[in-house]
C-alpha cells in the first residue's frame, strides 16, 4: 500500500472517538501468528500419497505376469503396451501442470477439484486394467487404452497432490514434518499394494523350466519330470481372472477411501496476495523461468542419478535373489525387510534433516547402502547377510524418498523471492520433478531388459548362464553405486544450504508480515468509512 494512503488512515482514526471503535480494532497485531498444523492434519494430508503407491506397486510388481499368463498375450505386445504406457505417464505429468496452472481459485482451492474429479474415473480405468475382455483381437488395445488412461488420471491425482505441499503451511518446519508424514505413509502403500495383491493371486505358481542339457540327464527320471511339468496348475484360469478383480476391486476401494480422507482433513490455503501477480505469467514463460532456476536444475540432476541407482536395484532385486544368490522362496520376505526398513527409518530422517540439515542427510543417508551393495555382490550367496543388506538398503531408500520432496519446497521459495513478480508456478516445479523422476524409471527398465536379452536371459529358467549372474551383479551393485556417486558429486554444485535456507525463510516471511500490515490498513480504512 502506498505511504500516502497509510497516513490518511490513521488520521481518519484520530479524528473519531474511541467509543466508536471496538477494542479488538484499536488493538490488531502487527504480527502474523503462525499456525501450526495438527497431527490430524498431517495424517489426512500423508494418506492422500497412498494410492498412488499401492497402485504404482501393484502394476509395477503383477502386470507383466498378468499380461503374459492371465490375458495371454504375445510377449510382444505385451511390451508394447508397458513401454507405451511408461512414455505415456512420463508426458503427462507436464501436461498437466500446464492444465494445472491455468486453473483458477475455488472455494474447494485450486488443486482439490483435480484431486476430487479424477478419483472415480482413475478407479474404474485401474478395475479394466485388470478385466479381461471376451473378445480375443483388439485386447492389446484394450490395455493399452485403459493403461494410459489410468496413467493419466493418476497423475491428474498425483501432480495436484504434490504440489499441494506448498498450500497445506506456508511455514518450512510444518511443511518438512508434513512431507516426512506422508513419505511414511507412502512407503507403508508400497508394503500394502504388494502385499493385497501378491495375498490374493499370489498362490498362482508358474514353475520353472529346468536346462535343456539337464533335462537330458534326468529325462530317465520320471518323478523329476513331474517336478518340472510345465503344464502343472493351481486352478483354473478363470478363478486366476476372478482373483486379478478382486485385488483391483479392494485396491480401487482403498484409492476412493484416501481421496475422501485427503478431501475432509486438509484444507487448502490461497497464496499470500504479496506473491501473486495481477496479470499471471504465461505457462512456457513460467516453463522457462523455472528451467532456468540453477538450484532447481541442480537439485533435479542429482536426484536424477540417485533415483537411477535405486530403481535399478528395485528392478533387478528380484531377479539377483533368484538366480544368483539362489533365494527363490526368500524374495517377498527380502523385499519386506526393506520396505519396513524404509518406513520405520523415516522418521529418523525427518529427525536428522532437521537437526544437521539436508545436505548432510543427502550424503549421508543416499550413500550409506553403497558399501553393502557392494558387500552383498563380493560375497558368495548368505541369508543372513542378504537380510542385512536389506535393511542398509531399506534405510538408505528413506533417505531417498524423504529428501527430494523435502527440499523442493525451499527451492521454490528461493525461485519467489528471486521472482516476486511470477507466482503459480508450483505445480511446473511438482510435475516436471515427477516427469524426470519417471524418465528414470523408464530408462532403468529399458537398460535392464537390453542387458538380460545381450547375455542369454532364459524366460522362466530355473537357472541362468553365469552371464547372466554377472550381469545381474552389475545392475544391482557397481551400476547403482557408480550413479549414486555421481548424484552426490552434482550435489555439491546445489547451493542452497541451511543458512541460505534460514535468509529465504526470514525474507519471505517478512513478505508476508509486509501484506498482512497493508491488508489489515486498507481493512480499518474501510471500516472507519462505513463507520463515518
Amino acid at each position: 500500500m502506498a505511504k500516502g494512503e497509510g497516513a490518511e488512515s490513521v488520521s481518519s482514526a484520530g479524528l473519531l472517538p474511541p467509543s466508536l471503535l471496538k477494542p479488538e480494532e484499536l488493538m490488531r497485531p502487527k504480527r502474523v501468528s503462525k499456525r501450526k498444523l495438527s497431527i490430524c492434519s498431517k495424517v489426512c494430508y500423508a494418506i492422500g500419497g497412498a494410492p498412488y503407491q499401492i497402485t504404482g506397486c501393484a502394476l509395477g510388481f503383477f502386470l507383466q505376469i498378468y499380461l503374459l499368463d492371465v490375458a495371454q498375450l504375445d510377449p510382444f505386445y505385451a511390451s508394447i503396451i508397458l513401454f507405451v504406457g511408461r512414455a505415456w505417464d512420463a508426458v503427462t505429468d507436464p501436461l498437466v501442470g500446464f492444465f494445472i496452472s491455468k486453473t483458477s481459485w475455488s472455494r474447494f482451492g485450486r488443486l482439490m477439484p483435480w484431486i476430487m474429479l479424477s478419483t472415480p474415473f482413475a478407479v474404474i480405468s485401474y478395475l479394466l486394467i485388470w478385466f479381461v475382455p471376451d473378445f480375443s483381437r483388439g485386447q492389446m488395445m484394450w490395455y493399452l487404452f485403459f493403461y494410459c488412461i489410468f496413467q493419466t488420471l493418476v497423475t491428474c491425482f498425483h501432480v495436484p497432490y504434490s504440489a499441494l505441499t506448498m498450500f497445506i503451511s506456508s511455514e518450512q518446519s510444518e511443511r518438512d514434518s508434513a512431507t516426512a508424514y506422508r513419505m511414511t505413509v507412502e512407503v507403508l502403500g508400497t508394503v500394502l499394494g504388494t502385499a493385497i495383491q501378491g495375498q490374493i493371486v499370489g498362490k498362482v505358481d508358474t514353475p520353472c523350466i529346468l536346462d535343456p542339457l539337464l533335462l537330458n540327464i534326468v529325462n530317465s527320471s520320471s518323478v523329476v519330470m513331474e517336478e518340472v511339468n510345465v503344464t502343472h496348475e493351481t486352478g483354473s484360469l478363470t478363478d486366476t481372472r476372478n482373483a486379478y478383480m478382486i485385488a483391483a476391486g479392494v485396491i480401487g476401494g482403498i484409492y476412493i477411501l484416501c481421496a475422501i480422507v485427503l478431501s475432509v482433513g486438509v484444507r487448502e490455503k490461497q497464496a499470500s496476495i504479496a506473491l501473486q501477480l495481477d496479470e499471471p505469467v504465461s505457462f512456457f514463460q513460467g516453463l522457462k523461468l523455472v528451467m532456468n532456476h540453477g538450484p532447481y536444475i541442480k537439485l533435479i540432476a542429482g536426484f536424477l542419478f540417485t533415483s537411477l541407482a535405486f530403481m535399478l536395484l528395485e528392478g533387478n532385486f528380484a531377479l539377483f535373489c533368484t538366480y544368483t544368490l539362489g533365494f527363490r522362496n526368500e524374495f517377498q520376505n527380502i523385499l519386506l525387510a526393506i520396505m519396513l526398513s524404509a518406513t520405520l527409518t523415516i522418521p529418523f530422517w525427518q529427525w536428522f534433516l532437521t537437526r544437521f540439515g539436508k545436505k548432510t542427510a543427502v550424503y549421508i543417508g543416499i550413500s550409506s547402502a553403497t558399501p553393502f551393495l557392494i558387500l552383498v555382490a563380493l560375497l558368495k550367496s548368505n541369508l543372513v547377510v542378504t537380510y542385512i543388506v536389506a535393511v542398509a538398503a531399506g534405510i538408505s531408500v528413506a533417505a531417498a524418498f524423504l529428501l527430494p520432496w523435502s527440499m523442493l519446497p525451499d527451492v521454490i521459495d528461493d525461485f519467489k523471492l528471486q521472482h516476486p513478480d511470477s507466482a503459480g508456478h508450483e505445480a511446473i516445479f511438482f510435475s516436471f520433478y515427477v516427469f524426470f523422476t519417471k524418465f528414470a524409471s523408464g530408462v532403468s527398465l529399458g537398460i535392464s531388459t537390453l542387458s538380460l536379452d545381450f547375455a542369454g536371459y532364459k524366460t522362466r529358467g530355473c537357472s541362468q548362464p553365469e552371464r547372466v549372474n554377472l550381469t545381474l551383479k552389475l545392475l544391482v551393485s557397481a551400476a547403482p553405486v557408480a550413479l549414486i556417486i555421481l548424484g552426490l558429486l552434482l550435489f555439491k554444485l546445489y547451493p542452497i544450504d541451511e543458512e541460505r535456507r534460514r535468509k529465504n525463510k526470514k525474507a519471505l516471511q517478512d513478505l508476508r508480515e509486509e501484506e498482512s500490515s497493508n491488508s489489515s490498513s486498507e481493512s480499518d480504512s474501510a471500516e472507519l468509512a462505513s463507520i463515518v
